[in-house]
């Protein structure tokens, strides 16, 4: 089959690292010939914007709605964001022409893909797949009202236009069934593991180097690895938090990994809460070396707030955590109880700082139960390779 997915991110980006980069992978590797059209968050400084990787054909037509700089985010005007988008829907519009699709998977119902597809669809009689892996109306930062209501409405509409929808937690199955779509319609595939790009988690050079770095030695590690954005992700809850398990577990360091549009201001709220040296912010990291900097940590975190954004959310972070063996704490909110079934974590009460601060000082301070969740972690993950899940997602194809 020639799948065509319509991604309004770049292959650099969470979902395109995470998601459909080693799901497009596997996909080639079932037998499938799969083309990526994407919108890339630096697209003026590209200098290869089509290629062919693993038999994976991707070809970058646009400029994404923020441009992602060292680690910020540029966010534009409402009057270049419009400009923006109509010129991204555009291009991929005449890439989806061009393309040879029997199907056309939309990851993510944005209004730039949304209205990009209908037209290929409907000249060439393909059908449109749709994948949702968040809640894009309560995860998102908007510059306005207008901009709110367009992708409301297009979370709302898109999926009316499927054949069969992909999704990653049950929140948005639940979700999607209030929108009147058919349960039976709708494959649930929770995130994944790129199997060979943790396969360098087990070489000690990158991992000491990475200790070196940010001088490590004798300190016990708790690692976030994520987004520095407080519209989707709780990292203010983190750092309340971490200020209280260094109380109880003076030599903590919390190494927080990653870029986004409030990295500065939660170094000013780390300041503030007087944490000096005790938090290290790295910035945005190579992906190559991501998994070390789990593997070094004693313990990941998640933090979140009970919110439908966070219950719409498959984290990658826990998933990425497991595959190297690195115990997490998160609050227990959606699919998170679910997903550690099998061990590899501890549950806290979600948007509780102490709550969270006590889950990091327990597997911190008892080596035996970190030990245990460690070897917990790596069996629970052997189920979330996206070499295992691949077979799942394929089912919608079968609708």
């Amino acid at each position: 089959m020639r799948i065509t997915f319509l991604l309004t991110q770049s292959l650099e980006s969470p979902s395109g690292l995470g998601r459909y980069w080693p799901l497009s992978r596997e996909l080639v590797r079932l037998g499938h010939r799969v083309t990526l059209l994407a919108l890339h968050h630096d697209f003026g400084a590209l200098s290869r914007r089509a290629f062919v990787r693993d038999g994976v054909q991707v070809r970058y037509v646009a400029q994404m709605h923020v441009r992602k700089v060292a680690n910020g985010k540029q966010y534009y005007t409402p009057v270049q964001l419009l400009g923006l988008s109509v010129l991204a829907a555009w291009r991929l519009m005449a890439a989806a022409f061009r393309s040879e699709a029997d199907v056309f998977h939309v990851c993510k119902p944005h209004p730039m893909n949304g209205l990009a597809v209908v037209l290929p669809s409907l000249a060439r009689r393909k059908p449109i797949y749709l994948d949702c892996d968040d809640y894009e109306a309560a995860s998102n930062r908007f510059a306005g009202q207008w901009q709110h209501w367009l992708v409301d409405y297009c979370e709302r509409s898109v999926p009316h236009l499927a054949r069969g929808i992909t999704t990653n937690t049950h929140f948005m199955a639940g979700y999607l069934q209030t929108l009147g779509y058919r349960a039976e319609r709708i494959v649930y595939v929770p995130n994944g593991v790129d199997r060979e790009r943790f396969a360098c988690a087990a070489r000690a050079a990158t991992i000491d180097r990475a200790r070196r770095t940010w001088e490590l030695d004798g300190r016990r590690v708790v690692a976030y690895v994520g987004s520095m954005s407080l519209t989707s992700h709780a990292v203010d809850l983190l750092l309340r938090a971490f200020a209280i398990t260094r109380r109880m577990a003076p030599e903590a360091v919390l190494l927080m990994v990653g870029g986004g549009e409030d990295y500065e201001q939660l170094q000013r709220a780390s300041a503030a809460l007087d944490l000096g040296n005790a938090v290290r912010f790295t910035g945005r990291v190579p992906p190559e070396e991501v998994p070390a900097y789990y593997r070094l940590a004693a313990v990941s975190v998640d933090p979140v707030y009970a919110d439908p954004g966070a219950q719409a959310r498959s984290p990658l972070k826990l998933f990425e955590s497991l595959a190297v063996g690195t115990p997490v704490v998160t609050g227990d909110t959606g699919d998170r109880r679910e997903i550690l079934a099998g061990g590899g974590g501890l549950l806290v009460a979600p948007g509780d700082a102490e709550a969270l601060a006590e889950g990091l000082a327990r597997v911190l301070q008892d080596d035996t139960l970190q030990a245990r969740l460690a070897t917990e972690a790596l069996l629970t993950s052997q189920q979330f390779y996206w070499d295992v899940l691949v077979r799942r997602f394929a089912r919608v194809y079968e609708l």
